[in-house]
């Protein structure tokens, strides 16, 4: 499994932060999600607890659900790597997990819930079955600025 470069975590987490934005214009917290097999788009997803009336639909859980029915497996072994703009929650870091997903970018941290490295490290807990890669930070301004744009508007 080869190591993609940083230009290629970048422009997956641009189209991530497109997804960010729309998540936004619904009026949901703006977080996107990528799904990407050997270089290509497997699916994507973006917040939509609220409008979907689902605690569970966070973007990472959208991607992995949207990508479990592209690829007809609930487990995306391989070369896959999720980017997503915030730092997984520990519900989606155990979807991460449960779905063997090789590599997790993240753009923010989340300083309350991070299960990157964060707060907790579930993606590479040594007693669970699967452990994922963390690449952290990669555009991280960008991803927190949206975030903190967004929390600032609400207040």
């Amino acid at each position: 499994m080869s190591e993609p470069a940083i230009r290629d975590h970048e422009y997956w987490m641009r189209h991530a932060l497109g997804l960010a934005q729309k998540a936004q214009e619904q009026g949901e917290v703006p977080v996107g999600a990528v799904l990407v097999r050997n270089d290509e788009l497997v699916a994507e997803g973006w917040n939509q607890p609220i409008s979907s009336h689902d605690a569970s639909a966070h973007a990472e859980i959208m991607a992995i659900r949207n990508a479990g029915r592209v690829l007809q497996n609930y487990r995306l072994a391989g070369d896959t790597t999720l980017y997503v703009t915030l730092e997984p929650c520990p519900m989606c870091a155990g979807a991460i997990v449960h779905a063997r997903i090789n590599r997790v970018v993240f753009g923010a941290f989340d300083l309350r819930t991070g299960s990157g490295g964060t707060v907790f490290n579930l993606l590479q807990n040594e007693s669970l079955n699967h452990k994922a890669e963390v690449i952290s930070g990669v555009m991280e301004e960008a991803c927190a600025m949206l975030l903190q744009g967004f929390f600032r508007a609400k207040r």
